[in-house]
């Protein structure tokens, strides 16, 4: 299997944004920024149903144009299997567009909550309840879904050579 696609995978404020750039470059690759961030900068955090399904259609979009590209590994900051765990949190359900969407990446790096919680405007669920919450729901959608993934834990340089050896052992 070539591995196109790399996604990261899980719940706010565990080094996602900060890592998928550095990954992509390592790789000389692309990376897919997280579209989520700039909606809810641009519209704010009162999300609705509807809107976590633009995000995520937007999101997949743009993951398909970088794919188009011949770029691989593209790094994908995130994708509408987040957008739906999203749903899970915020909700308590999700739009049946979710589980009707079928573009899964190769392997998935879900971040562990081992790293503090960082308030940054856009961000909700900063008690360790709700972190551990949304880490279940993150890692239960992975499963549900039967897609690859590596747990990722580690601060700093630690945590990207955790993520750098995933992806080169799914090479």
């Amino acid at each position: 299997m070539t591995l196109r696609t790399v996604c990261l995978h899980g719940p706010e404020s565990t080094g996602k944004s900060t890592m998928a750039p550095r990954l992509a470059q390592q790789f000389d690759s692309l990376c897919v920024a997280e579209f989520g961030r700039t909606y809810c900068e641009t519209y704010g955090t009162d999300l609705t149903m509807a809107d976590l399904v633009v995000i995520a259609q937007t999101q997949d979009a743009k993951a398909r144009t970088a794919l188009d590209s011949g770029a691989r590994p593209v790094i994908l900051d995130t994708d509408p299997l987040m957008s739906a765990v999203w749903a899970d949190m915020m909700f308590g359900r999700r739009d049946p567009w979710f589980d009707r969407w079928q573009g899964t990446a190769d392997l998935y790096l879900l971040f562990d909550i081992d790293l503090p919680w960082v308030e940054d405007g856009t961000r909700m669920f900063g008690s360790h309840r709700e972190r551990q919450r949304f880490f279940d729901l993150s890692r239960r959608e992975l499963e549900r879904r039967g897609v690859p993934w590596v747990l990722i834990q580690g601060e700093g340089s630690r945590r990207y050579l955790n993520a750098l050896t995933a992806i080169r052992a799914a090479l």
